[in-house]
């Protein structure tokens, strides 16, 4: 291995790290707005302003965020970002202390604060690391990375916060559940902090790079739109199909939050697929690395439950989700589309059914949206030179704000028309993203 590879290699190795904790804190938040729904006794408009207020982050600061990065360079940006993210940690103690969902908000701010300069960093590393023609491949694997944490989140929500909703008689008791797992997140991410500054890392350079506005490209906006609609799309999924499953199927607040496991386990495993799927790797060892996640798959699906039919069933998606990527012959805007296709289709029968089968047709959207935030990323920034890539990493990231407007959207209208109605914002969303992956994201 050559001293590139080695470096690229150690650069990679440390952007899954930070790809997994970022993973982790954005999907424990989305995850908790039923808490607060119950604690507080919020509408699910009011609710989903928890999403709001994590996801409003992006619109506030990744565009400067973007410029500071520039400056202060990606390593200084990561140290920030971590943090960030444990100082929003420890406010979650005193948040609780004082019973307040204004407080709680304000400590969900600032912890976001910090996953948007880990994620307006961490993307142009990644892309920076290769070949452009392989970017994709390698925002998958970090993806990857990211939705195991997205995968465990919402297990640990279920045993540590809304299981011991059951026995709690106050506000102040269920309160309390709340602040202990992001206590030990912030310890953690300072460490990480300090072993990061420590750390050798390869350099991408920002200083003396011209800026040069990105502003000239239509293939970065409308990507930047297609980030708006996707995120908004995945997150006002995941919490309203959580609602949908306790009122449709009856299942309880934990218990449906367990389930939720499955959805962001789905997007882990189409990741998986889309890392060696959309790389360079060999036909012979794609097919082994095929088998390989299938056999994850049937892990995961059985870990929630513990059941043997649970694993079986979601395996049999993951097979499904392979041979709907076959159909992207290897090409990042042709499986973007096809994903997308799926997504829409899926939702709009969870919708309009009222079975039993709807629980594993729900989750299995998250198989779909698996390769498209990397995919989209990958197709908005092609082309750019560095003096654009981290400009245009930022107003891509700014974006992301569609995951505090579509949840809140979908929130309003589920009060106003009934849950299964607010599904209809995310499949607008995903016929969006088929455009862009068809038509928006060809450039000169």
């Amino acid at each position: 291995m050559t001293e590139q590879n080695r470096t690229q290699a150690a650069g990679m190795a440390f952007m899954g790290m930070i790809f997994f904790l970022f993973g982790f804190v954005t999907t424990f938040n989305i995850t908790l707005a039923d808490k607060f729904k119950a604690v507080f006794e919020l509408s699910n408009f009011e609710a989903q302003l928890v999403n709001g207020a994590f996801f409003l982050t992006y619109f506030v600061l990744s565009f400067a965020g973007g410029g500071i990065i520039k400056k202060i360079g990606y390593k200084a940006g990561v140290i920030l970002g971590l943090v960030l993210v444990g100082a929003g940690s420890f406010l979650f103690y005193p948040a609780a202390k004082a019973i307040s969902f204004p407080f709680f908000l304000f400590a969900i701010f600032i912890m976001a604060s910090g996953v948007v300069f880990l994620q307006v960093a961490a993307n142009p590393y990644v892309t920076a690391l290769g070949p452009s023609d392989t970017a994709s491949g390698r925002l998958n694997l970090t993806q990857a990375l990211n939705s195991i944490a997205t995968y465990l989140a919402p297990l640990i929500a279920s045993w540590f916060v809304f299981g011991a909703a059951r026995t709690a008689l106050t506000a102040q008791e269920a309160a309390r559940d709340v602040p202990a797992p992001f206590l030990i997140i912030g310890i953690v991410v300072i460490l990480i902090a300090v072993a990061v500054y420590f750390l050798r890392l390869p350099v991408i350079p920002t200083r003396g790079v011209e800026k040069k506005s990105v502003w000239k490209y239509p293939h970065v906006i409308l990507g930047a739109i297609g980030i708006f609609c996707y995120v908004g799309a995945e997150v006002g999924s995941a919490a309203m199909l959580q609602r949908y499953f306790q009122e449709a199927l009856q299942l309880a607040q934990s218990d449906a939050a367990m389930m939720i496991a499955l959805y962001w386990g789905g997007a882990m495993v189409g990741r998986f697929y889309g890392s060696f799927m959309l790389s360079n790797v060999e036909k012979k060892k794609k097919l082994l690395y095929a088998v390989l996640v299938v056999a994850l798959a049937l892990f995961v699906g059985w870990f929630v439950r513990k059941e043997i039919t649970d694993g079986l069933i979601f395996a049999g998606i993951a097979v499904v989700n392979y041979l709907a990527m076959q159909l992207g012959k290897g090409n990042a805007s042709r499986s973007l589309a096809v994903f997308g296709i799926i997504a829409a289709l899926l939702l709009f029968v969870v919708m309009m059914a009222n079975a039993s089968f709807i629980l594993w047709l729900g989750l299995s959207i998250g198989f779909f949206n698996s390769i498209m935030f990397p995919n989209i990323f990958a197709l908005g920034v092609d082309g750019l030179d560095k003096g654009e890539l981290s400009m245009a990493s930022g107003l891509i990231n700014t974006l992301i704000v569609g995951g505090a407007v579509i949840p809140v959207l979908m929130g309003a209208i589920a009060d106003g028309f009934g849950v299964r109605f607010a599904f209809v914002l995310p499949i607008i969303c995903y016929l969006y993203i088929v455009f862009f992956a068809l038509v928006g994201s060809k450039h000169k």
